[in-house]
């Protein structure tokens, strides 16, 4: 049976997966490529290619689907074309954490399967219906025109957890006010009323909003110029050390990693605090969405922290009883689906970005269900 391929890359690893066609496509294999650092996507899409080759007797696949972290304006998933790698080569520098390495992987496995039509699927259409006032961004207007704005990241994400929702029979995914919150190494949380995404905590780029692995999250524009005449900082070293250096890594001087952080901070105090800040942030996040929204119906966790890690939501949730958001701590603890036993839902969903993109592939292709 004909199948798609999807490709969800990131700085260090390539997550793919084989789904079955259509519009509700099943998954069929699953795999990870790790330590891919600096490797050049050409052996990238070598090792894929042998792997694929190596776990599975299936012909080419009937499509590739990719997630692509920027978007700029798209609402929707588009076949990949030479106008559209051109279009993204020319905001490379918006994400160039991400994207660069994106569109070589599109090129390699273009040149590994020349026949396979290749749709990118971006993460930052789920935010497009965003209103100016979250999206404008507070310097000369003239930059506006150039793209400089809010954007948001993790859309593939969200768009599934508010699938999942409908699915649920939860009312609030369609007539109601949801916060949606993707904890992981990177992390953001979107406001979702009726539907439609009003505000997101990431910004410009993925760097921006809630403290994360090795971001720092949002910082005080100052702060660059500070170093600059203090520590003679370039751009670059900027951009590396609020991506790679900062966040929890920056703050524990120890791990990226929730899960160590949890197990030293009985007798570290800078684990202690990388964590406190992470739960402070989020639950601020979650307060000004609140009020963004007029209130929420329900809150949902997801990614590997959101997913995984029962003491960080507990601590996140703590003291938001006030909004209706109480925590049964014995549900919690079992990572049960809904772990609250207040007014506002609260509930734990894993994330599945790779059904996401196999099935706006199929839908942007118009694939049917048939081999």
């Amino acid at each position: 049976m004909s199948h798609i391929l999807t490709i969800n890359a990131g700085s260090s690893s390539v997550r793919f997966a084989i789904f079955s066609r259509g519009s509700r496509p099943a998954r069929l294999l699953n795999g990870k490529l790790d330590r891919i650092g600096n490797e050049a996507a050409a052996v990238t899409a070598d090792r894929l290619a042998q792997r694929l080759k190596a776990e599975t007797s299936m012909p080419p696949p009937a499509a590739i689907g990719h997630r692509v972290v920027h978007g700029m304006l798209h609402t929707q998933p588009e076949r990949v074309s030479p106008a559209l790698i051109t279009e993204l080569r020319r905001i490379a520098s918006f994400d160039p954490e991400h994207l660069p390495r994106e569109i070589e992987l599109i090129e390699a496995l273009g040149r590994h399967f020349p026949d396979v039509p290749q749709v990118a699927c971006f993460d930052t259409a789920f935010h497009r219906s965003m209103p100016a006032v979250a999206t404008l961004l507070p310097i000369p207007r003239r930059y506006a025109a150039k793209g400089v704005q809010r954007y948001g990241f993790h859309g593939l994400s969200y768009t599934f957890l508010m699938q999942e929702l409908v699915r649920l029979g939860d009312r609030a995914a369609s007539q109601g006010r949801v916060i949606l919150a993707h904890l992981g190494n990177g992390a953001s949380l979107a406001a979702v009323l009726d539907g439609r995404c009003i505000d997101t905590s990431m910004g410009f780029t993925p760097t921006a909003g809630l403290v994360m692995g090795t971001r720092s999250g949002d910082l005080d524009p100052g702060l660059m110029s500070y170093l600059m005449l203090t520590e003679s900082m370039d751009a670059a070293q900027f951009q590396l050390m609020v991506n790679e250096e900062s966040g929890l890594i920056g703050i524990s001087e120890t791990s990226a990693d929730v899960r160590d952080l949890l197990e030293r901070e009985a007798t570290d105090s800078r684990a202690r605090d990388a964590l406190a800040i992470f739960c402070y942030q989020a639950r601020k996040w979650i307060g000004a969405f609140t009020a963004a929204l007029g209130g929420v119906d329900s809150l949902v966790f997801a990614g590997g922290i959101g997913e995984n890690a029962a003491p960080v939501r507990r601590r996140i949730c703590d003291g938001l009883q006030c909004l209706g958001i109480e925590l049964d701590d014995s549900l919690n603890d079992r990572h049960a689906a809904r772990i609250s036993k207040g007014r506002v839902a609260v509930q734990v969903i894993r994330t599945d970005e790779e059904s996401v993109i196999a099935r706006l592939t199929a839908q942007c292709l118009g694939l049917s269900t048939e081999d």
